[in-house]
């Protein structure tokens, strides 16, 4: 069980720093002017592969008790589980904006931004973000699911 914990906690470590990545860019890309969809695709593309990294050296190592891994399929499924999350992340970012229209209600938060001093905070811009941040609690959880259970699973090693 404490294992288990351990391994959660860097699978969250290696996320923050895969997200800071990733959302570092797509914020960037935004606040110039991107559409938010380009923008996210290019925030994942680039931190997909350290999280691939991250992940086989600190969250998934391999039990040497169990079939040794082939690196570049591990490579491959990690990249399949994250286009997964990937997908699910830009539908829900155009339900978020095309269909609910995020940036209608978030006027309070607009006033709150302005009064701070942050007289550019565009409505649209602004909720585009708030939008990416929800969607985290919802891929995130998947993409550990996907990872630990299919990309990263190791089968046992047959009895000679």
């Amino acid at each position: 069980m404490k294992e288990r914990l351990w391994q959660i906690i860097k699978f969250i470590m290696v996320g923050i720093s895969n997200t800071l990545i990733s959302e570092g860019i797509y914020a960037l890309l935004v606040l110039l002017g991107v559409h938010y969809l380009l923008a996210s695709t290019i925030g994942f593309t680039v931190s997909i592969f350290t999280a691939f990294l991250l992940s086989s050296r600190f969250v998934f190592k391999e039990d040497q008790n169990k079939e040794k891994r082939v690196w570049w399929k591990v490579l491959i499924k990690t990249y399949l589980a994250y286009i997964v999350g990937f997908l699910l992340n830009l539908g829900l970012l155009s339900v978020w904006m095309e269909v609910i229209h995020l940036d209608a209600h978030i006027n309070p938060l607009i006033d709150v931004l302005h009064t701070m001093g942050w007289k550019k905070a565009e409505p649209y811009a602004v909720a585009e973000l708030i939008a990416e941040g929800i969607n985290l609690f919802i891929v995130t959880p998947i993409n550990f699911t996907l990872n630990k259970y299919w990309a990263y699973r190791q089968k046992s090693k047959e009895a000679e």
